[in-house]
């Protein structure tokens, strides 16, 4: 029963049927948010970029990291040193020898190295990469030609054509690559 805006529990009406709604689950909507937020808390790293770095950065997931020459790093085997944290805050450190990476089966982190090491243009952005690498972690692999060209069809498809062109190019400086090899 519902009178002059005071509902059966004592409570104004709205009051009441929002604690009857709290309490449907067992627990209030705070609770929830709280439990939900606490689930998989990660404290973000930034990697402040020197001028001896190729790249620092990182991604959705929470990993950060930044990409510096080796030494003993040559020009006929570029070689770069990864160091960061993964999305599950743990520090780590990768070598990577860049004609070694396969772009059809690679790591977020060995991509970026590669993108940098080749300075393709990120059109103003922070990748060249199709944005689903930003859910990537740091063990993750993927085929990033598939990703390119996944994006490229969306792209067309929702007449992005600006964008097509761009992921097109993109794509096209990783087939460069492996054409050398």
């Amino acid at each position: 029963m519902n009178v002059n805006g005071i509902g059966t529990a004592g409570y104004p009406a709205w009051q009441g049927a929002r604690k009857a709604q709290q309490n449907a689950a067992g627990r209030s909507f705070a609770e929830q948010v709280n439990n939900v937020a606490g689930a998989k808390l990660h404290t973000s790293i930034v990697y402040m970029k020197t001028d001896d770095m190729l790249y620092s950065g990182g991604n959705g997931t929470g990993l950060s990291f930044y990409i510096k020459y080796a030494e003993g790093s040559t020009e006929d085997d570029p070689t770069v040193i990864a160091k960061g944290v993964d999305e599950n805050g743990n520090e780590f450190e990768q070598t990577i020898h860049i004609n070694k990476i396969n772009p059809r089966n690679a790591s977020l982190v060995e991509m970026t190295a590669l993108e940098s090491y080749m300075g393709v243009d990120k059109n103003g952005g922070l990748t060249s990469l199709p944005p689903e690498t930003g859910m990537m972690g740091l063990h993750d692999r993927t085929n990033f030609m598939d990703m390119f060209q996944k994006q490229i069809s969306d792209m067309k498809l929702l007449s992005q054509k600006k964008a097509a062109a761009y992921y097109q190019y993109s794509m096209q400086a990783y087939w460069d690559f492996m054409n050398k090899k």
